[in-house]
């Protein structure tokens, strides 16, 4: 039997969420939450709209989902999100206790890989590298816009 829900599939979902806070000036990143196979979340960064540092995708979609939920507690769902999640993020999954988290693009300068990989949950399984060409790519075509 084919599944159609893979780690592709939701990570095509999340860089649907990139290109909307791209189109709002926003850094594109996306981010989707996925329970059971079922989008319980979407979000983008929405740092320069809500004038707040703290509007990451990733924390967009934790308050998503977990009002989705009723829970505070984000057991048996994964995060699909295009960019690496920063150590502030990364602390927020600790809290939810996501079951995994799936990242396209590396952040090579502010990625929770390179500060401090021990800062997710013991229960949470982490992979990188999900499409990650296309992840970058919108940052890179973002960033180079800029400049």
């Amino acid at each position: 039997m084919l599944d159609l829900y893979t780690d592709e599939f939701f990570m095509k979902e999340a860089l649907k969420e990139a290109r909307k806070a791209f189109e709002l000036d926003e850094v594109p990143v996306g981010a989707v939450i996925a329970c059971n196979n079922i989008i319980i979340a979407r979000a983008h960064n929405l740092i320069e709209q809500l004038t707040d540092v703290t509007a990451h995708a990733e924390m967009q979609a934790f308050t998503a989902a977990s009002n989705y939920l009723g829970s505070k507690y984000l057991e048996n769902c994964t995060l699909y999100v295009t960019l690496e999640p920063c150590i502030m993020c990364a602390g927020a999954a600790y809290w939810t206790q996501i079951s995994k988290i799936v990242f396209g693009a590396l952040d090579e300068k502010r990625g929770f890989t390179k500060t401090d990989p021990g800062i997710l949950h013991p229960k949470t399984k982490w992979v990188q590298g999900i499409l990650q060409n296309e992840c970058s790519a919108i940052l890179k075509d973002f960033f180079s816009k800029k400049r």
